[in-house]
């Protein structure tokens, strides 16, 4: 029995160390990687644009086969975003009428009447301010901000723009908002304003946050505290969603019976428009469907919708319908378009767009990255990258955005499509092969040592 264990427990420790290797070793569980190329070495965070070729060699439905890896062979902390939360857009500013409010002690704040003049449009003119029971001797003031010149759009924050009087500012305000100047709810308290400058350099804070639509807002001073001479406000509009390009593939019938025609898609591109094409003038209401699996029911994902195409002569300018939103993604293999009337002259080639999106990965290691795409066993545990973007926006500047990063020239074989193939998990077998074999081992020792006579006592 001796002999079995100094055979059997080094054989064991050997398989083991064997099977983390390999699970350790991304090389083996990914079809092929790319190199990127970064724009900025010095960046904490990249995005990747996903290319034709990403799509066309991942091997699962929600891309979550796709990994950066630093020159360790350690995956970073990534993410799979839509094509536009990555990209950072201005903001917009407009700037907006503003009134001094008069010094009010804290308990006269709720007793404050103003008597304004306005227009037609809600916009203030004038504005005279009260306070019941007679005027406060004390207190600090404040500000009104008529926001009604914006119409319904929300303000994402206020941006205040003071005289630079050479002495330190340390203040805190609250924000309120209302849409008759009379009833007012708060936004925020405690919010700092700061000036400060030293050896040359100087610490501003001058942004209130809103997140929201109102017609007036207020700002009021806390305590004691000092309000600096304001010259303007700015309001800051959330940005306009970024306009980005669609990408377009054509697809061919791969089968047809009477109105129907069948398309199979060559990877996992994030479809969200459908159009169809002809070689001719044409005419027909059609309803588009998809299924992932040959084997699985059709679903449908478009309502129906008379498509048509028109050109009048041979250098007439052609004229053709609008392609149709799909009401979310779809990554299917198989699409299927049904005509009605089932009789159509020429059978349609389908036009599926999509926008590609976007991983966005942390820098972490030492470079080159590389981006890993295709396996059926690795699975890209996402990380909350959204998150972390939003909080460095707030923290520090709208604008800021992940360095951006590029495929660079051609994939490098790893393990190829044997990546790709469904795989039997001899792994699993092989540690619980290794578990029961332990167990024999263990239990051959016990009843060595209970076979064993005990030494005749003396």
């Amino acid at each position: 029995m001796k002999t079995w264990s100094r055979v059997l427990l080094p054989a064991m420790c050997g398989l083991l160390a064997a099977v983390a290797v390999q699970a350790a070793d991304y090389r083996t569980q990914y079809a092929e990687q790319w190199p990127l190329t970064l724009s900025s070495a010095q960046s904490g965070a990249y995005r990747v644009v996903l290319e034709p070729a990403i799509y066309r060699r991942a091997g699962t439905a929600d891309l979550s086969d796709l990994q950066v890896f630093n020159a360790a062979g350690q995956s970073l902390p990534s993410a799979l975003l839509a094509p536009d939360q990555p990209l950072a857009q201005p903001p917009v500013q407009r700037e907006l009428p503003w009134f001094a409010l008069p010094p009010l002690a804290e308990a006269q704040r709720n007793d404050l009447q103003l008597l304004t003049e306005r227009d037609t449009d809600g916009r203030v003119r004038r504005v005279e301010a009260r306070v019941s029971g007679g005027a406060a001797a004390s207190g600090q003031g404040g500000w009104l901000i008529d926001a009604s010149v914006l119409g319904q759009q929300p303000v994402a924050a206020l941006v205040l723009d003071w005289a630079d009087s050479g002495q330190p500012l340390q203040a805190q305000v609250q924000l309120d908002a209302s849409d008759d100047l009379q009833h007012w709810r708060p936004i925020g308290r405690d919010i700092p304003l700061v000036d400060l400058q030293r050896a040359g350099k100087r610490l501003l804070q001058r942004r209130l946050q809103v997140d929201g639509e109102a017609r007036y807002l207020r700002v009021l001073a806390q305590g004691d505290a000092r309000l600096p001479t304001l010259r303007s406000v700015l309001a800051e509009l959330p940005p306009a969603p970024a306009t980005l390009p669609w990408e377009w593939l054509s697809l061919e019938p791969t089968s047809q019976g009477k109105g129907e025609y069948t398309f199979e898609m060559d990877g996992r591109f994030p479809v969200a428009r459908a159009d169809v094409a002809s070689t001719d003038n044409s005419l027909v209401q059609w309803t588009l469907f998809s299924r992932d699996d040959e084997s699985a029911e059709w679903q449908r994902r478009s309502a129906p919708w008379i498509a048509y195409q028109l050109q009048q002569g041979t250098q007439g300018p052609r004229q053709q319908s609008a392609a149709q939103p799909l009401g979310g993604v779809h990554r299917d293999r198989y699409w299927k378009l049904v005509a009605n009337p089932a009789e159509t002259a020429t059978a349609p080639s389908l036009r599926l767009g999509y926008q590609p999106e976007v991983l966005v990965f942390l820098s972490q290691g030492a470079a080159p990255y590389a981006l890993a795409v295709g396996s059926t066993t690795a699975r890209r545990m996402e990380a909350p990258i959204g998150v972390l973007i939003e909080e460095l926006r707030q923290r520090n500047d709208p604008s800021w955005q992940p360095t951006l990063a590029r495929l660079e020239g051609s994939p490098e074989p790893l393990a190829g499509d044997a990546a790709l193939q469904p795989q039997r998990d001899w792994k699993a077998w092989l540690l619980w092969a290794l578990l029961g074999l332990g167990v024999l081992v263990v239990g051959g020792l016990a009843v060595s040592l209970l076979r064993q006579k005990p030494a005749p006592s003396a």
